[in-house]
């Protein structure tokens, strides 16, 4: 592997970090620099525009005591200015309801990359989820609802190439 590539990809886990520190820590401005202006996310209960993504997303935060994204599994492939990530996360929130005080969910940020004067931002994200609980329970994606196509083939979003958010 040459320097270049080893630099790419290094910069593209420190974009990743920068959100999930971002999130955790309630820093719009941080979570903000890992995308490009013009950047979609599909994230749950919202797609769209960056800007309303970190509205939505800091919203619900707020409901909780604290929260962590813990990012595990990464992988990138680079095209020259344009790269695919695959990045697991776990999040842990603390809930304000005694009834469900805690919400851990497991799965995958499917991204799209592109170097823009020199720096990596995402253009495109998708958030799948494949588990959540509120323990004692864990239920499988199915029952939730949510997310993109979640499969052990080649037909998960993972390989979708470009990467794009589908029409609602």
């Amino acid at each position: 592997m040459d320097l270049q590539t080893l630099s790419d990809k290094a910069e593209i886990l420190e974009c990743m970090q920068r959100y999930a520190r971002g999130m955790d820590r309630l820093d719009r401005d941080l979570a903000r620099s890992a995308y490009h202006d013009d950047a979609i996310d599909d994230h749950l209960g919202y797609s769209g525009g960056v800007e309303g993504f970190l509205d939505w997303a800091f919203q619900y935060h707020d409901s909780q005591v604290r929260h962590q994204h813990y990012l595990m599994n990464h992988s990138v492939e680079l095209d020259g200015d344009v790269a695919h990530a695959e990045t697991y996360y776990m999040f842990i929130g603390t809930e304000r309801d005694a009834e469900a005080p805690l919400t851990v969910v497991g799965g995958r940020y499917i991204d799209r990359l592109e170097r823009r004067d020199g720096r990596w931002g995402i253009v495109v994200r998708r958030c799948l989820v494949e588990w959540a609980t509120n323990p004692p329970s864990l239920l499988p994606i199915e029952d939730l609802g949510l997310g993109g196509t979640v499969a052990r083939d080649r037909s998960d979003a993972s390989y979708e190439r470009p990467l794009a958010v589908p029409e609602v």
